[in-house]
């Protein structure tokens, strides 16, 4: 749920990268943070965990187009992968207004990658979410490695109703601000859309 700063006339709206752990999330964050243009972006706060490799969350205000003469920021955060965490992933996805659900492409991690949009659309449900009007991109990550799984096989295992994918490599940066430009322009559309009505 965005939310309006009078005061600087900001729209700030909230994008949850979510997916199994070490599946590109944090690397994707980074990516953007290092990225984009010193005067466009805040401090990327990490907290860590004892058990995880992976970043607790990232926070990074991006300048996007403007609804209504207000500027829209975007404050993009990562969930912690790891199953026991899973309050904290609610936590995260609380007034969340898009989503980049990142799926490993390795065969291995199929399974993890399940478990995960699983508990994704659990955690959407406890916060009173409609998965089926939420902006969501589904990035197919690690596309680079020799066995990775197909295209058609993850379009039919992740995304059977036809919305937005990227293939990246995360570590490369291939497909990272693309995934980004995708999820935020759903995000100001829906937004522009609600205005009109």
């Amino acid at each position: 749920m965005s939310f309006i700063n009078y005061a600087t006339k900001d729209l700030i709206c909230k994008i949850v990268y979510y997916g199994t752990g070490l599946s590109g999330k944090t690397t994707n964050v980074q990516f953007i943070y290092e990225n984009t243009q010193t005067n466009d972006r805040g401090k990327l706060v990490t907290l860590s965990t004892e058990n995880e490799r992976t970043l607790f969350f990232d926070f990074l205000p991006l300048s996007a187009g403007s609804v209504s003469g207000y500027k829209t920021r975007f404050h993009i955060y990562t969930v912690p992968g790891q199953t026991f965490y899973e309050i904290s992933r609610q936590f995260i996805l609380k007034g969340v207004d898009g989503v980049v659900f990142v799926i490993d492409s390795a065969p291995e991690r199929m399974e993890s990658n399940f478990e995960s949009f699983e508990s994704f659309k659990k955690n959407l449900e406890v916060q009173g979410y409609d998965i089926a009007r939420l902006p969501i991109v589904f990035q197919y990550n690690k596309r680079d490695i020799a066995n990775a799984i197909s295209l058609t096989e993850l379009e039919a295992a992740f995304n059977p109703d036809g919305r937005p994918f990227v293939e990246a490599v995360a570590n490369r940066g291939e497909g990272v601000m693309e995934t980004l430009q995708v999820v935020s322009k759903q995000i100001v559309e829906g937004l522009r859309g609600e205005k009109r009505e």
